[in-house]
């Protein structure tokens, strides 16, 4: 590994906290105009990152086994949509625009190469935005309100905009709060709450997962690497599946991840229902059900931990 990374100098920088990013903007993850924002904040962040790794080359040296990489030959992320509509013999449905100035850079990098083999990736960060105070990598938030649980205890996580929102309306106080308890976090039956609101504040499951999908095409084609793309589905059929994934194949995503359902959601460890009663006394080792212990990676759910793959 040592050798390898030195060799070919691979990073994957990523992105979280996309979807606090949308509610600043006052728009809803599943808007056209969401999307519009995923194709524009991508292109920026790619075109910088390759930018500063050409800086690097032009400083230290491109890595060791750069000739006769795509970047070597002048190929971008971009540039490769056309490139996989061929391989995969159906029409990439993702547009070919773009706003930055890219000529410059393809100069930049011709003159001085790259340091970097690989340089984007967006990772799963589960527990990392928890410590930052933002939302997951790109995914929707996941509920409006709930208690998320791990070794070091239960937290209940509310959403801080969903309240900066309900309080611009004169709507927060104790009785929307009790509400959102009985609702588990779902604005939709809540009558008191607009409609712009709901809108906005919706979750993984209300969102849709074309939405979902769109947005991560729309960040593909400017990605060198891949994203892990979760997907949610209350009720999976085969159905649904199957046109879900082909229009997954067809936007050109080289990756999805997992697919999330309604049902296992609800036993995941780190997402435990508001209503439900912290088992166990201080000092005291929780015990879990079987389902629980499977909700995850396996050694991690048993100790009640999350997957590392997902931090």
């Amino acid at each position: 590994a040592k050798t390898a990374n030195s060799r070919h100098r691979p990073i994957g920088m990523g992105v979280m906290g996309l979807q606090n990013a949308l509610y600043k903007k006052g728009l809803s993850f599943a808007s056209d105009a969401a999307v519009e924002f995923n194709d524009e904040f991508m292109e920026a962040i790619a075109y910088y990152a390759y930018n500063a790794s050409s800086d690097l080359a032009a400083e230290n040296g491109t890595y060791s086994s750069y000739k006769g990489s795509k970047w070597d030959r002048g190929i971008l992320p971009q540039d490769t949509v056309d490139a996989l509509e061929d391989e995969r013999g159906v029409k990439i449905d993702v547009p070919r625009g773009a706003k930055m100035d890219w000529t410059h850079l393809r100069e930049k990098i011709a003159e001085h190469g790259m340091r970097n083999s690989n340089v984007l990736a967006i990772a799963p960060t589960a527990t990392i935005s928890n410590i930052m105070g933002t939302t997951p990598c790109i995914e929707p938030n996941y509920k409006n309100l709930y208690v998320k649980s791990n070794l070091s205890g239960d937290f209940i996580v509310l959403n801080r905009q969903l309240v900066n929102d309900l309080k611009k309306e004169g709507l927060w106080n104790q009785d929307m709060l009790d509400q959102l308890k009985y609702f588990d976090g779902e604005l939709t039956d809540i009558e008191d709450i607009p409609d712009h609101l709901k809108e906005k504040h919706k979750t993984v499951f209300g969102v849709g997962y074309d939405a979902i999908i769109d947005a991560a095409a729309r960040r593909q084609k400017w990605i060198d690497q891949s994203q892990s793309v979760n997907l949610f589905l209350a009720e999976p059929d085969m159905k649904t599946l199957s046109h879900m994934y082909r229009r997954a194949w067809h936007t050109g995503l080289k990756t999805t991840y997992y697919l999330r359902t309604l049902q296992a959601s609800n036993i995941e460890k780190s997402t435990i229902n508001v209503k439900k009663e912290v088992r166990g006394k201080a000092g005291e080792k929780p015990q879990y059900t079987a389902a629980e212990k499977q909700a995850c990676s396996i050694d991690a759910m048993i100790n009640g931990g999350e997957c590392e793959a997902c931090q």
